[in-house]
């Protein structure tokens, strides 16, 4: 599969629904960045909730699933949190986008790919993560509906079909994996195989999201400003 196919769900461990033009804030870090407890543990919980969830599913309970829902929503931003605090404060394990040419890599696979598979609305590269903002552009219409009108009239509705953010994912992370080896001299995993996607529910919620990301290395304390920071991009226009 290439990255321009289309692909409703994307999965890791339990499906995802990608709703059409919606706009994602996804941190993909360095293989071996996070400690393979804390791992472990978010997984544990999270198959646990995703058990909970396809329960309520099927029993087809509006009001409990909305409150699962805001469970897994509240143990996601937890675990985010411990997440970046624990790659912000590494003290071990590997910084390879502390490396210039490796961070432009990066930075330019991000931009090379903006207007064509997606709108880059911002992103910042850390030295063992990334973080990035975008929302997945059209391919081309996925089918034509045909519709009957009550005068026995038939219509066509054209639904279009996204990018899916799965194929994105693997395209930058695979090529930015071999270019950043390439220039390490090494072999082997260069990303973390899973991202950490959430998908903007709002436009103030984006308008938050864009000022973490682009404040993640003044809190870090790398910086004061955020404009000061070599790797951050925020979408002006």
């Amino acid at each position: 599969m290439n990255h321009f196919d289309y692909k409703p769900f994307y999965r890791r461990n339990l499906p995802h629904i990608q709703p059409p033009g919606a706009t994602f804030f996804v941190t993909f870090n360095l293989a071996g960045s996070l400690p393979r407890s804390i791992l472990q543990q978010w997984r544990s919980e999270k198959r646990l909730l995703e058990v909970e969830k396809l329960h309520v599913l099927k029993l087809r309970n509006s009001d409990r699933l909305a409150a699962v829902e805001h469970k897994i929503f509240e143990k996601k931003r937890e675990w985010f949190q411990k997440f970046e605090k624990t790659l912000d404060n590494a003290q071990s394990g590997p910084i390879w986008l502390n490396d210039g040419q490796i961070a432009k890599e990066v930075a330019d696979s991000m931009h090379y790919r903006d207007k064509q598979v997606f709108c880059l609305e911002a992103y910042c590269i850390m030295a063992n993560h990334v973080h990035v903002v975008f929302t997945p552009l059209p391919i081309q219409p996925l089918e034509v509906l045909q519709t009957v009108s009550p005068r026995n009239k038939t219509a066509q509705t054209n639904s279009l079909c996204y990018k899916s953010l799965s194929s994105i994912m693997q395209s930058l992370k695979g090529y930015t994996a071999r270019k950043a080896n390439q220039l390490l001299g090494r072999n082997g995993a260069f990303w973390h195989h899973e991202s950490f996607d959430h998908c903007v529910r709002n436009p103030n919620e984006l308008k938050r999201i864009i000022s973490y990301v682009l404040n993640n290395p003044v809190k870090a304390g790398l910086v004061d400003e955020w404009d000061n920071w070599q790797w951050s991009y925020y979408r002006t226009a």
